[in-house]
């Protein structure tokens, strides 16, 4: 019966794609991030109501009052076409999430990618396939939650790593070089900026190295940067 086209599967299908949804944007509120709760809760409704209007379509050109209509003009119907417009909506939508902000950063892209994965999960609840909702509810709520610590601390271990480095001035920028090569570090690529502080513009940069194996602690690298007398502030800049 769950799986009829009836008013009381609509009702399941639609709270189950706003509880589903809630879940997963409850995660990224607390994050504060720029989909929250609302925002993933909305976009598996209008997912799942996509799925129940290309049904009632159907219904109604198969077995409703439009059938005999449907039948004498021979009109071709196709349930998935909405479901599909949707699928093309939500990029457009995480397009625009995506930005690359400062210091070489881009940001957005997790959101934009569960932005997407949440609309086939309102899809699904909207088909009525129950058991892929909740199956699709705990693998996005672990890949969001459990496995970004894990990221963090695996982009940690890596040899190549993007460093934020704020300095008196552009001289200091040999200085800062030379230290990390005196660690056998390679100096890949150096943006050169400025950045505002109480009203004074101070020189700063974003350096891609390549520590060595023999010498690839990231906090050995932080600290010896962190010594030098013209450095004013220095991190780890990780995606």
């Amino acid at each position: 019966m769950l799986r009829d086209f009836t008013f009381g599967s609509m009702v399941l299908r639609l709270a189950l794609a706003m509880l589903a949804g809630g879940a997963i944007g409850y995660g990224r509120s607390k994050k504060e991030r720029a989909a929250g709760l609302r925002t993933y809760m909305l976009i598996t409704l209008g997912a799942a109501m996509s799925v129940l209007l290309s049904l009632y379509e159907y219904t109604m050109l198969t077995e409703g009052p439009w059938a005999e209509t449907v039948e004498r003009v021979g009109l071709k119907f196709d349930a998935a076409r909405l479901v599909s417009q949707v699928i093309i909506g939500i990029g457009f939508l995480g397009a625009g999430i995506i930005i690359k902000g400062a210091h070489q950063q881009v940001k957005g892209l997790t959101t934009a990618t569960g932005l997407f994965a949440t609309v086939c999960m309102g899809i699904a609840a909207g088909a009525g396939f129950y058991w892929l909702v909740i199956l699709c509810v705990a693998l996005i709520v672990l890949v969001l939650n459990v496995m970004s610590p894990l990221e963090g601390a695996f982009k940690r271990r890596l040899c190549n790593i993007t460093l934020y480095v704020e300095f008196g001035s552009v001289e200091d920028i040999a200085t800062i070089t030379d230290i990390m090569r005196q660690q056998h570090a390679q100096v890949f690529d150096i943006d050169i900026e400025r950045t505002e502080q109480k009203d004074e513009l101070y020189p700063c940069a974003t350096f891609v190295i390549r520590l060595s194996r023999e010498n690839h602690s990231h906090s050995g690298m932080l600290s010896s940067l962190a010594e030098l007398g013209c450095v004013r502030s220095v991190r780890e800049l990780i995606a």
